[in-house]
């Protein structure tokens, strides 16, 4: 049996069509495992106005089940009469049965009351109609009311086509009833109705609908690559651009157009942004790799009228680029000290001052990084260079029309200004990564310029108590913190969260440019913040969830080392003897996190060879080892300290009688657990 589940609905946004109809799929798998109706597989196809499921192989009803279904002991369920009890009675009734279907069984020499069910499959149609709850429950990122109904959807629906085989199972959302009837393409079909699944793709195909996805964007890629080659191009066939457009048509339709030559002296940024940001279209490069003046574009339709569609998008692409044009021109008449200048009148945030204050509290920031990373001079002068006038674009006039150009344009602009190519590169680079698995910037100064621009917002907002909770993130703080973890992570270069807010903060009073802001209060918080994506990033690297619980739990939070310490863990996980050597090592930890001391170890207090043992052995590690700097070399020599840490307990006794013992052997324990923690908190380690 197959059964067909067509949603209708007005035309989608393209970037939810895919994700719904994945959601979609899985959510119906999960509902059918549930309810235990087997099937094959199922079959994804979408449109821009329709999410489409097909189930192949539905079993025809729910498999009959024979069960006996064990109740509480004889003695519980009746009395020394025979009278049966109220937890017998409840019992039954909440199996949907009497006290007469009762019968004992003994079990291990008490006996039971059982009750044997025969429970007959469910039809294949009585489970699928409740797939209507699924339908309504799928997510959306938007989602909008219709009429005067208080349900919300990604968009209206209109028709909904629900079949078994040849038989409609029923279901409703609002006035919309499930049939057999869809809609054919909105200028080139019509309505259809559907005798059974195996019919629906070729039903809509003769409707002027390419159903299947995967035809559909094949379709595309096709005569795209006969366009080129016909006029002997290379197009950028970019996987995204791709997607989108082949969730905005239904039956598509490639056409190339041109535009004037003298747009071809537009920076190529402008250009593409024009043509396939705003215009969703192909750009085309001639056999020398240089841009020509033409597009490619796909219609929602079939060839005929094709002229009157190209005329009508080179109209449309030729006024963006006049505008481009024009702005390019304009801004060139004014100096990047002009730009900037003006940038104090632009608000960054009512709380935190202007763009031109927030570029002087990052040049502060990464004066700081530049110091904790040690580069060269040059860089270094570079660096406060680009600081200082990096967010100058976002006055011009051409990134006020096409805000995705800012950065590109700032490194163009400043090219042209005279700045060097190492300002310039960093002044592309700032915003990166854009999203969470975006491009880091490739250079040192553009990374530290980056990772100032994204420090400078988080310290600044949890400075002023604009901190994310829950899903509320208006700031995109995490995507931001996200984006210096996964930097970090690329250099893994030692950052101490704690230490360099306070460093930055004491920065910003000494230049006079903290204002009424307290960047300390909420240091704290601002690391932990750190933690989470810490965690995010080790979970997304599939690590041992104990081992990123025993990481991120290190005394003083630093990225760098925290992600080092895991993967050295969960290397040295797979060697032998790892539980051995972790159970010793957290030994010393839990006696040290009960009973914590600094005082200092006095070997006179020693009673025997094992204390001096083992102070010499953690001595001796300690001389060699870097709190700073973790290493798989430095945690193979910790993890030799576990067969004196196991002869020290087989002869000691850490909590003595004698007061002084004690002390001195507690604090044995804390100066070796000061040294494991460097690692983590490695008693969060299942060694079991």
């Amino acid at each position: 049996m197959q059964y067909l589940l067509e949603i209708g609905l007005e035309d989608m946004p393209a970037h939810v069509v895919t994700p719904s109809l994945n959601q979609l799929a899985d959510k119906t798998a999960k509902y059918l495992k549930d309810a235990q109706l087997d099937f094959a597989s199922i079959t994804k196809l979408a449109t821009p106005r329709r999410l489409t499921i097909i189930i192949n192989d539905v079993a025809a009803k729910t498999a009959d089940v024979s069960e006996d279904v064990k109740g509480p002991a004889k003695k519980i369920a009746q009395d020394a009469e025979g009278n049966w009890s109220k937890a017998a009675i409840g019992f039954t009734r909440g199996q949907g049965m009497t006290v007469d279907d009762i019968t004992f069984k003994d079990l291990k020499g008490t006996e039971y009351v059982y009750l044997h069910k025969e429970i007959a499959g469910k039809p294949a149609a009585e489970i699928l109609c409740g797939l209507v709850d699924v339908v309504k429950g799928l997510t959306f990122p938007t989602r909008m009311k219709w009429g005067n109904n208080d349900f919300e959807y990604i968009r209206p629906i209109h028709w909904i086509v629900s079949l078994l085989d040849e038989e409609v199972v029923p279901m409703q959302i609002l006035d919309v009833k499930a049939g057999r009837r869809t809609e054919g393409h909105r200028f080139l079909g019509h309505a259809v109705d559907i005798k059974q699944p195996a019919d629906y793709v070729e039903a809509l195909r003769a409707q002027k609908v390419i159903v299947d996805p995967a035809e559909r964007k094949q379709l595309i890629t096709d005569q795209i690559n006969a366009i080129a080659s016909d006029h002997k191009w290379t197009v950028d066939l970019d996987a995204d651009l791709l997607e989108e457009v082949n969730n905005l048509v239904e039956y598509p339709t490639a056409f190339a157009g041109s535009f004037d030559k003298k747009y071809l002296d537009i920076p190529e940024a402008v250009l593409i942004t024009s043509m396939k940001d705003n215009q969703r279209y192909f750009y085309a490069r001639d056999s020398a790799g240089k841009m020509v003046n033409a597009f490619i574009g796909v219609r929602n339709g079939n060839s005929e009228y094709l002229q009157n569609v190209i005329a009508g998008n080179e109209k449309v692409l030729t006024a963006r680029l006049e505008d481009a044009a024009f702005f390019y021109t304009e801004d060139q008449k004014k100096t990047i000290a002009e730009y900037v200048d003006r940038l104090q009148n632009v608000s960054f945030h009512e709380k935190l001052g202007s763009l031109a204050l927030k570029m002087k509290r990052v040049g502060v920031i990464a004066d700081v990084l530049a110091g904790k990373y040690g580069i060269k001079a040059d860089e270094k002068a570079d660096l406060l260079r680009a600081a200082s006038i990096y967010k100058f674009d976002l006055v011009t006039g051409m990134v006020g029309e096409f805000a995705e150009l800012q950065g590109t344009m700032a490194a163009h602009y400043a090219k042209l200004a005279g700045e060097n190519a190492v300002v310039c590169q960093a002044l592309a680079e700032q915003y990166m990564p854009i999203s969470a698995e975006g491009d880091l910037p490739k250079s040192t100064v553009g990374a530290l310029l980056a990772m100032s621009d994204k420090l400078d917002t988080l310290m600044s907002f949890f400075a002023v108590d604009m901190i994310p909770n829950g899903s509320n993130d208006p700031y995109a703080l995490r995507r931001q913190a996200y984006g210096i973890t996964r930097m970090i992570a690329a250099g893994l270069q030692s950052l101490p969260l704690i230490d360099l807010q306070q460093e930055i903060s004491a920065n910003l009073k000494s230049a006079n440019l903290a204002g009424d802001i307290d960047y300390d209060k909420n240091a704290s918080a601002v690391a932990d913040f750190f933690q989470d994506r810490v965690r995010q990033l080790l979970h997304q690297s599939k690590t041992r969830h104990d081992i990123v619980d025993a990481v991120v739990a290190r005394e003083v939070p630093d990225i760098a080392e925290e992600l080092s310490a895991a993967q050295i863990l969960t290397d040295a996980s797979a060697s032998d003897n790892f539980k051995e050597d972790v159970e010793a090592l957290t030994r010393a930890v839990r006696i040290a996190k009960k009973n914590a001391s600094t005082a200092a170890i006095d070997p006179a207090l020693f009673e025997n060879d094992s204390e001096g043992a083992l102070h010499k052995a953690v001595a001796d590690f300690a001389a060699k080892h870097d709190a700073d700097k973790v290493s798989a070399a430095d945690f193979a020599n910790m993890r030799q300290l576990a067969p004196t840490i196991n002869a020290y307990f087989d002869a000691t006794m850490v909590m003595a009688d004698d007061t002084a013992v004690r002390a001195n052997r507690l604090a044995q324990m804390s100066a070796l657990a000061s040294l494991v923690s460097d690692y983590g908190d490695l008693t969060q380690i299942i060694t079991k």
